[in-house]
């Protein structure tokens, strides 16, 4: 059995983890995700598992959007620590869903749950309605606490500290383990992130990680070409000096979902 998990709690994937290998013997997680925008990610550049649990709340905001963004072609299990109010609603389009804390017996249910449902086929299994995601999520945000995402950066300008707001950013990229600002006056500016630190920082609304080198805004793209090998190539407002701004083949479909969201 092929897992995949998305939770951003360290310590209730542990225990989603050590509940499973007490329940399966061939239990095999193949990822743990702790946010939308890893779940994103890794949904578009690999083959489905054989079953998903998903946390509804994560860091930087409801995995129904994770539905919108990417298409989710294996079952899923939805574990949550909010009331079940909102959750009959797709029951029936999903394998169970899970009230945290959950006991060992509520996993097992679940489990046998989704073997009677694929045991003549795995398509048999119920697979969640995007659209059915996105109501949800609509109906949830006003009751969960939605992520707060940084609105400005401090930067060192010679012996004086400048305010960046983030809207004023075009993109961002890393450099021999530096991580550079670009501006839309054109300047750059050194900021003390990582790239992995920016891309939890910034709202996945208006940036997104086109590769492992760039963070771009939404109002910095003029256009996308097509290139070679079935990849895209992105033209900036300000463009780097020397290189092109690529997307890999892997991360196409993702990134018109998010241009075109």
């Amino acid at each position: 059995m092929r897992i995949v998990i998305v939770e951003d709690e360290e310590l209730a994937a542990e225990g989603l983890i050590q509940a499973l290998q007490r329940i399966e013997k061939d239990v095999e997680v193949l990822t743990v995700l702790d946010s939308v925008r890893e779940a994103v990610r890794w949904f578009s550049e690999n083959a489905r598992p054989d079953l998903a649990f998903f946390d509804i709340q994560l860091a930087d905001g409801l995995s129904f959007s994770i539905f919108e963004q990417c298409a989710i072609t294996c079952p899923i299990i939805f574990t949550t620590a909010y009331d079940e109010y909102a959750l009959r609603a797709f029951k029936v389009n999903s394998i169970d869903y899970l009230l945290k804390p959950f006991e060992l017996a509520d996993l097992q249910k679940a489990l046998e749950k989704w073997r009677l449902l694929s045991a003549e086929s795995p398509a048999t299994a119920p697979i969640p309605d995007a659209e059915l995601m996105r109501l949800l999520m609509q109906q949830m945000s006003s009751q969960i606490r939605q992520p707060t995402y940084k609105t400005r950066f401090m930067v060192k300008i010679g012996d004086h500290l400048h305010s960046i707001n983030s809207h004023e950013i075009d993109y961002l990229y890393s450099e021999n383990k530096i991580v550079w600002l670009r501006h839309q006056n054109g300047r750059k500016y050194l900021i003390d992130y990582t790239l992995e630190q920016v891309e939890d920082l910034l709202d996945p609304a208006d940036f997104y990680r086109i590769n492992r080198k760039y963070i771009i805004s939404i109002g910095a793209i003029k256009s996308v070409a097509s290139y070679t090998n079935s990849r895209l190539k992105v033209i900036l407002r300000e463009p780097p000096d020397e290189e092109d701004v690529l997307i890999s083949r892997e991360k196409v479909e993702a990134f018109k979902g998010w241009l075109g969201r």
